[in-house]
């Protein structure tokens, strides 16, 4: 990790209880937040499962960061325990004096104590977590659908009985469990605890903020009875000379089978009045398009890395993801923090894999960033070596690696529209 000019009068520590109101203050300047009144208890109860640190110049609240205790399926299904960060703010006026370096290093040293192999987070700006190792490890995809050119026909958008439309009650009853099922085979994904789902169904609002109960529907296997599907959206009425222009915003849609997800979506494309479907926040190889009659309707509007990754205990990282073919590489490794440095053997396939520290010659040089950006299997080694990040040390190990790390379907870590509006809707 590079180390910028500190000021050492700035005191970066774990935040206590009487820090909070300052802390949270910090963030929301950060953030170009309004300061609201009751932010600091909604904040407590958020962060009591958590870590927070703060950056502080006589008593003053001027860089701020959190992480949490979390888990990341890896292909092959083992859920990961990783640390997630979020909340990552530095005052523009203490910039350049090495707080975020000083905040991260603090962290990421507790979370190798602490047992957490990785850590990921979602980077507002690209060009500030490389150089602290973290690699983009998923991608999202941003669609809008034009339903008048979807294409539906009416056997495909009549009728549904394996749909129903529930509300926040019994929503809350009904999704944490369907979405455990679902994760336990989509690599990517994280947990969502109790208070995510409190928040997404109204029963935890922040202040300052105004609640409108948004739409649920949820997708019923019909041999099974278990719920199979989820779908959260909202909706405008909107005319123009007498014509439906309503657009239709899907804020969280996940399923556990193509049936499931073809169906929910068919429902919002095919629903009265509605002209445009905004579909949010999918995998760059999501099947949605072709649920549609015409896969040209849905287009995709933005196209970003997501989730980024970095791995601090790669013996325990690697081992405990599955490989897409039986083989062996040598992986030359630079951190220079030190936490992922060495030379490793990595000998996988579909039951697991073994990792040590060997002496046998490399057969891929790379940075700790690259491998984090392979580890979920989004990327690919050979691009990476055509971009001058690995370098290949003996012949055909670039293929050899790209076969073993890749995945048949790229990794998603679904995330939900938090608003009425796009934000972006980070980990924390």
């Amino acid at each position: 990790m590079s180390r910028s000019p500190q000021t050492p009068a700035i005191d970066v520590r774990y935040v206590r209880d009487e820090d909070v109101p300052e802390w949270t203050r910090a963030f929301s300047t950060g953030y170009l937040r309004p300061s609201v009144e009751g932010a600091a208890d909604y904040m407590r109860v958020a962060l009591a499962d958590d870590r927070a640190i703060g950056a502080f110049d006589k008593g003053r609240c001027v860089g701020t960061y959190r992480s949490s205790v979390q888990e990341l399926t890896v292909p092959g299904g083992a859920r990961l325990p990783v640390s997630a960060v979020s909340k990552v703010s530095v005052a523009g006026t203490h910039r350049r004096r090495g707080l975020l370096n000083r905040m991260l290093d603090l962290d990421l040293r507790d979370a190798q104590q602490r047992g957490e192999p990785a850590v990921v987070l979602d980077a507002a700006q690209y060009a500030i977590y490389g150089r602290y190792g973290f690699g983009p490890a998923t991608q999202m995809a941003w669609f809008e659908i034009d339903v008048h050119r979807a294409g539906l026909h009416r056997q495909q958008s009549g009728d549904r009985s394996d749909i129903c439309l529930v509300g926040a009650d019994e929503y809350f009853k009904l999704a944490p469990e369907a979405y455990e099922r679902f994760r336990a085979a989509q690599h990517g994904a994280l947990r969502r605890d109790t208070l995510w789902w409190q928040e997404a169904t109204g029963q935890r609002i922040g202040p300052g903020s105004t609640w409108t109960e948004p739409f649920y529907a949820v997708h019923v296997d019909e041999v099974s009875g278990d719920v199979d599907g989820l779908m959260c959206f909202s909706a405008q009425e909107r005319w123009g000379a007498m014509l439906p222009q309503s657009p239709l915003q899907v804020r969280d849609l996940v399923a556990l089978g193509p049936s499931a997800e073809r169906a929910l979506l068919r429902y919002a494309v095919s629903m009265d009045w509605v002209s445009t479907v905004h579909l949010p926040f999918r995998a760059p190889d999501t099947l949605a398009p072709h649920w549609l009659g015409d896969p040209r309707a849905a287009r995709i509007t933005a196209l970003s890395d997501f989730m980024w990754l970095r791995i601090l205990d790669l013996p325990r990282a690697l081992s405990a993801r599955t490989y897409s073919t039986e083989g062996a590489v040598v992986l030359e490794v630079d951190d220079p923090v030190g936490f992922a440095h060495g030379r490793w053997l990595l000998e996988g396939g579909a039951s697991g894999a073994t990792v040590s520290s060997t002496s046998r010659s490399a057969d891929i040089a790379l940075g700790v960033q690259h491998l984090s950006s392979l580890y979920l299997g989004d990327e690919a080694a050979t691009r990476l070596a055509e971009l001058g990040h690995v370098e290949e040390l003996h012949p055909g190990a670039l293929r050899r690696a790209d076969a073993l790390f890749r995945t048949g379907r790229r990794p998603w870590s679904p995330r939900a529209v938090s608003s009425e509006h796009y934000g972006q809707a980070g980990l924390g």
